[in-house]
C-alpha cells in the first residue's frame, strides 16, 4: 500500500500559480497511475488530472486544461500539480490519489492522502 502526503497548498490571489507536490512511500510508485482531485465547499470532490505510471498519457478535466500540468518524478516518488491562471472557482481542498483503475473513462484511485487547501482570493 502506498502513503501520500501532500504539500505546496496556500493562498494566491486570482492569476496567479501554485505548485502542489505529492511525496509516496512505497517501493512500487514507479507501477502506480497517480492523479489529483479536488473538493470545494459545498461540492462534490472532483477529477483534477491524472497520470500513467511512465508519465507518457495525462488526462485533465475540462476546468483545468490548458492550466494545470500533471507530472511525475519517479526516482522522487513525487507527483506534482502545475496550476496557472488560477480563479476563485479553483479554490478547494486537493487530494492526491494512487493506484486504482479507470472504469469507462472514470478513475477511480485505491489511496489518497489527507489533502492540501488551495485558496484563491478574487
Amino acid at each position: 500500500q502506498v502513503q501520500l502526503v501532500e504539500s505546496g497548498g496556500g493562498l494566491v490571489q486570482a492569476g496567479g500559480s501554485l505548485r502542489l507536490s505529492c511525496a509516496a512511500s512505497g517501493r512500487t510508485f514507479g507501477s502506480y497511475r497517480m492523479g489529483w482531485f479536488r473538493q470545494a465547499p459545498g461540492k462534490e470532490r472532483e477529477f483534477v488530472a491524472r497520470i500513467t505510471w511512465t508519465g507518457g498519457s495525462t488526462v485533465y478535466s475540462d476546468s483545468v486544461k490548458g492550466r494545470f500540468t500533471i507530472s511525475r518524478d519517479n526516482a522522487k516518488n513525487t507527483v506534482y500539480l502545475e496550476m496557472n491562471s488560477l480563479e476563485p472557482e479553483d479554490t478547494a481542498v486537493y487530494y492526491c490519489t494512487a493506484g486504482g483503475s479507470v472504469y469507462s473513462g472514470t478513475y477511480i484511485p485505491n489511496a489518497w492522502g489527507q489533502g492540501t487547501q488551495v485558496t484563491v482570493s478574487s
